[in-house]
């Protein structure tokens, strides 16, 4: 496949001078590619090839380019790709509509789908897009549980996105109480950006003495949009006539800057206005709980004791004197100074994708009906790819809400709800919010939300009375407890929680096993029963003990190199089995990892003793035979123990090898070799058929549902196949290979066979190939 696509990041700029109507605005282009990455279907989110772009301040339009190629002439049929776009996180995508965890709450993203035959592509095109980081994420259909082994042809398609985007770099600023004077027109609209800094409560845009050429007086239509497209949410739009408009925002997004664009809604009519904005900081947060003098080494003792006494009942203040005082002296500062109670957080690192944040003065919090309390959590574009965890929960302790009151909490990004009550939605001008309270009845309450924005987040909490006071119960003490962790609650007893990675974006998903789904694991729809797990299990590791005939047969033929081989393969293949189960019914006795080694080294080199046996070459060679090909078998088994190649490369060089002897064998002797009938008929041909068998069985019948059958057959035809094919006896080796030992007859009786020794040495028969007979 030809990629003439960029591996990394290209910048071509061009640089377009527009006409002097649209205020001398300069364009300049970019262009962004990202390797192609091949696809795979859909089972759990690891599944999905995530891409990251950025898209950069004052981009007028964004155009994306999904190109798909087949990697293989086969005719695999028509494929639909699944492309998935979401701005600030990564996308939460459902493809199989299984059950969220409860309390798990996301914002739904853009899904795209592409048909793919052989090679395909699509563009999306979006206008004034939000500045920052989106995210693409593809894959292909759900995952029909068939295990495709390694290194077998296959379907494969290459998924390979690019981004082009269209920015202007000299946009006019649009100051504080200052007018400034503008043109648009259909094809050319007015672009300008503002600053809305911190604690702006709110925020207006006024369009005023707007007139038009050759148009009557008053009528001029256009059309004024704040803000920019994310997909989940869109810019505030007024549609205005007349010489002026303006637009109002409630509780705009802090210390950043909103775009404003100004389109002509005349045909073929330039338009000529003045724009003014106007942002009004309502009140400033009073913080409550840091001194000046205050080091981060106290901080952090604090939220340690804080932490360690939140495991109870979450109290720290046990005297309720000290509390009722403490708290009326607060309401009396907020009451005189300040409208928002702010409390300082600690920000805490502890992991990859784990974060914590603790309130400097403990983990109660005091709520009053006066004033909102705010806390702040700055989330990194490092935190995006866990979960934002909120636990709320009523301290009971020291006060007792009555039946009509409620503690209200809204989480917010980019900008605080600093009014809130039963009918005040929480959301703020641009972006929605998630809403939680908890009362006598609910003294807690739970919010999750994975892969949330890199952006600040703000906590407020208010209590709320139904009626127009709340009677004795003025402040209220609630623990929030906020913090980041890879996965919602570890995925929980059927899943796994695993970091993922996109080049150098870290983020988490669960993995579920024994037929268990959903974001966190938590979907048991088609979930394995506990019988049907240890029927698995018992299937699994008891088809093993088909390998004790085959050591029987090995030792009783004096081949005790081969029965020690057999022997190693039945015991890791059993533990193996019994470790790599996917729910409750497992067992390990030593590191998952080295009996997957083992297992997979053990049944090659069983392969490869077994066929070197049939061969009937001496000793000397067969031993370095079984030693070269353990250690070269090792060696890959090392580099890539799920290859195909590690499995048939021993098989067909031992066949081959095996083949060459006998050949040979055939034309010194003009014989077929073989020369017995009745052991090609009754033990070569049924022992390939059990392996030929085996090996399909191995390689094309396999899916995750029969696994525990037809891999448990794949035992026993391998082990079946043993038996039939390993040689008889030869008739001139000694018993158990010794020059002088003991004979192993089957009625288990011993004698020895001394044989005369000349100057310390054995004198021994003539080594001579012997033919196959039947016994």
């Amino acid at each position: 496949m030809e990629v003439s696509f960029l591996r990394g990041l290209l910048l071509v700029f061009l640089t377009v001078r527009t006409s002097a109507d649209d205020g001398q605005v300069t364009y300049v282009s970019e262009l962004s590619s990202k390797p192609a990455q091949k696809l795979s279907k859909y089972g759990w989110y690891g599944n999905v090839r995530l891409q990251r772009f950025h898209i950069p301040e004052e981009t007028a339009i964004a155009r994306w380019l999904f190109s798909v190629t087949k990697g293989h002439n086969f005719n695999c049929g028509q494929h639909n790709v699944t492309i998935h776009i979401q701005w600030g996180s990564p996308p939460v995508i459902n493809p199989v509509t299984s059950a969220f965890p409860n309390s798990t709450l996301w914002s739904p993203c853009l899904s795209l789908t592409l048909p793919v035959t052989s090679q395909s592509s699509m563009t999306f095109n979006i206008s004034d897009p939000a500045p920052g980081d989106w995210y693409v994420a593809a894959h292909l259909p759900e995952d029909d549980g068939r295990i495709e082994q390694k290194g077998f042809p296959s379907c494969s398609y290459f998924f390979q996105p690019q981004l082009s985007v269209r920015r202007a770099v000299d946009t006019p600023v649009l100051q504080q109480g200052s007018f400034l004077t503008q043109t648009a027109a259909p094809d050319s609209p007015a672009r300008l950006k503002l600053y809305v800094p911190e604690f702006a409560s709110s925020l207006s845009v006024l369009v005023a003495d707007c007139s038009s050429e050759g148009a009557e007086s008053g009528n001029c239509s256009l059309v004024l949009r704040i803000g920019s497209a994310s997909l989940q949410q869109g810019p505030v739009t007024v549609n205005c006539s007349g010489i002026s408009c303006s637009a109002a925002l409630s509780n705009p997004p802090w210390h950043t800057w909103l775009r404003v664009v100004v389109e002509s809604s005349q045909v073929n009519r330039t338009l000529t206005f003045s724009i003014v904005s106007n942002y009004t900081v309502g009140c400033k947060p009073k913080s409550v709980g840091l001194k000046a003098d205050d080091d981060i080494s106290r901080l952090r003792g604090n939220s340690s004791d804080a932490n360690s006494t939140s495991t109870g009942n979450s109290s720290v203040v046990t005297d309720a004197a000290t509390f009722s005082n403490e708290s009326a002296s607060l309401v009396a500062l907020l009451s005189a100074s300040a409208c928002v109670w702010s409390i300082p957080v600690l920000y805490e690192e502890v992991d990859v994708l784990s974060i914590r944040f603790t309130p400097v003065n403990g983990p109660n919090i005091s709520v009053t009906n006066t004033h909102p309390t705010l806390l702040t959590y700055p989330l990194h574009i490092q935190a995006t790819g866990g979960t934002l965890n909120l636990q709320l929960t009523l301290n009971s302790t020291n006060a007792t809400l009555g039946n009509s009151s409620s503690v209200v909490a809204c989480l917010s990004p980019w900008a605080p709800v600093t009014e809130l009550n039963h009918s005040q939605p929480c959301r703020t001008a641009l972006f929605g919010g998630y809403g939680v309270a908890v009362n006598a009845s609910v003294n807690k309450s739970v919010l999750r939300l994975p892969f949330p924005q890199s952006t600040t987040w703000y906590l407020t909490l208010q209590l709320v009375c139904n009626s127009s006071n709340c009677g004795n119960t003025s402040v209220v003490s609630v623990v929030p407890e906020v913090f980041i962790s890879a996965c919602v609650e570890d995925c929980g007893t059927y899943g796994e929680c695993r970091l993922l990675r996109s080049y150098s974006y870290l983020y988490a998903a669960c993995v579920c096993k024994a037929g268990w789904s959903g974001w966190g694991c938590t979907d048991d729809s088609t979930a394995q029963s506990y019988g049907h797990q240890l029927t698995s299990t018992l299937l699994l590791t008891l088809s093993n003990l088909f390998f004790l005939p085959a050591i029987v047969v090995a030792v009783k033929r004096c081949y005790i190199t081969e029965a020690s081989v057999y022997l190693f393969t039945m015991f890791f293949s059993t533990f193996y089995h019994a470790c790599d189960q996917p729910g409750v019914a497992v067992l390990c006795i030593m590191d998952y990892d080295t009996l997957q080694y083992c297992d997979f080294l053990g049944s090659i080199c069983a392969i490869w003793v077994t066929i070197l046996c049939m061969a009937r070459i001496k000793d000397t060679f067969k031993y370095t035979l079984f030693m070269l090909g353990a250690l070269l078998i090792a060696m890959s088994m090392q580099l890539d123990r799920k290859g195909l190649w590690n499995l048939l490369g021993p098989i067909l060089c031992a066949i081959l090898f095996m083949v060459i002897v006998w050949v040979y064998r055939g034309v010194r002797r003009r014989h077929c070799y073989p020369p017995s009938w009745q052991r090609w008929v009754f033990y070569l041909i049924p022992g390939g058929l059990c392996a030929l068998i085996g090996v399909c069985l191995y390689i094309f019948a396999e899916t995750e549902d029969n696994y525990y059958y037809t891999h448990s057959l794949w035992h026993i035809l391998v082990a079946s196949c043993v038996v039939f094919l390993l040689p008889p006896k030869e008739k001139h080796k000694e018993s158990l290979g010794w020059s002088r030992g003991w004979s192993w007859n089957w009625n288990w009786s011993w004698s020895w066979s001394w044989r005369p020794r000349v100057c310390g040495y054995t004198l021994c028969q003539s080594d001579k190939d012997e033919l196959y007979t039947v016994t």
